[in-house]
């Protein structure tokens, strides 16, 4: 689908990618954002874009803001916390909202959806991990969520005649970003630059994406893809590991602290300790990340400690 003079609703849309996601779209498109702003913040919102409040677990709010005018939905709503507090709350919300929104769709015949899910749905895979990978074995309850909205997205995709784009991403990192490991670095150093706390034991290693990077691959598989389901792993080649992490925040800040650590081979419960996704589906479809891990954490780190600092 061609992202050029159409109508798109971005759900989440005061959250990090979102918002983003919203500044990429608005110079050819119409924009309306819908989002409750219990996690995003409406000052993230880019002029020019319409927004609603709406909760999306809310069927009266989602009815607001899924309209028959709209050419696409890029549903970015969710609890993104892998380590929340309420775990029955993160799953049943989020697999309510996707649900709601679906349901909404469907009743006023628009069948263009983008989904946000993770790279979480893998659990401990082999790496790098590509989107044929199975079985899904998840282990978190967020996790245990995206992949239950995986398979109503899929539903929708074979047997009510949707498009739909599903996106597992890396960790993402940019400007906005709070309760993050590059963030929560950065505010601990900000409060003591002597010393810093590092969950588990600093060796988890992750993949890290700009969300400049992310949003780019986002709308160049919409644009180029055209099947009912359409899934594809968006993340770099690359990894870094919390330690390095820390060295390039504490680096930025010009600090020098000593670390201690709390142990363990994970932060948390369902923390999978090492990710790499295959990219090779969204190489080969023509999109390659401008930054490396290690440079996606460095850029977003500048960025975090301009607004943090």
């Amino acid at each position: 689908m061609n992202l050029t003079d159409k109508r798109v609703l971005i759900t989440g849309g005061a959250g990090l990618v979102g918002s983003h996601l919203a500044g990429h779209l608005l110079d050819d498109n119409e924009v309306v954002v819908a989002d409750d702003c219990s996690k995003g913040d409406r000052e993230r919102v880019p002029d020019g874009a319409e927004f609603v409040e709406a909760d999306m677990t809310s069927e009266d709010d989602v009815a607001a803001a899924v309209t028959e005018d709209l050419d696409c939905v890029f549903h970015f709503a969710a609890y993104t916390d892998t380590n929340y507090a309420d775990p029955r709350q993160l799953f049943e919300e989020n697999g309510a909202m996707t649900y709601n929104v679906l349901e909404r769709m469907d009743e006023v015949g628009v069948s263009n959806i983008a989904f946000t899910s993770s790279s979480t749905v893998y659990g401990e895979a082999p790496m790098p991990t590509p989107e044929d990978h199975a079985p899904l074995e998840p282990i978190s309850i967020y996790g245990a969520s995206k992949l239950a909205d995986e398979g109503l997205l899929s539903t929708y995709a074979h047997s009510y005649g949707f498009t739909v784009w599903l996106y597992r991403f890396a960790n993402i990192v940019g400007p906005n970003q709070r309760g993050n490991v590059v963030p929560d670095f950065i505010e601990k150093l900000d409060e003591n630059p002597d010393e810093l706390e590092i969950l588990g034991d600093g060796r988890q290693e992750k993949s890290y994406l700009h969300v400049s990077d992310c949003v780019e691959a986002v709308c160049h598989v919409v644009e180029s893809t055209e099947e009912p389901m359409n899934t594809y792993n968006l993340g770099t080649e690359t990894t870094t590991s919390v330690t390095r992490i820390a060295d390039i925040v504490a680096d930025e800040m010009g600090v020098d602290p000593e670390y201690s650590y709390t142990g363990g081979d994970r932060g948390w419960t369902g923390d999978v300790p090492k990710m790499r996704l295959a990219v090779e589906k969204l190489t080969d479809l023509g999109y390659e990340p401008e930054l490396s891990s290690d440079e996606a954490v460095r850029r977003g780190a500048r960025e975090l400690i301009d607004e943090i600092c």
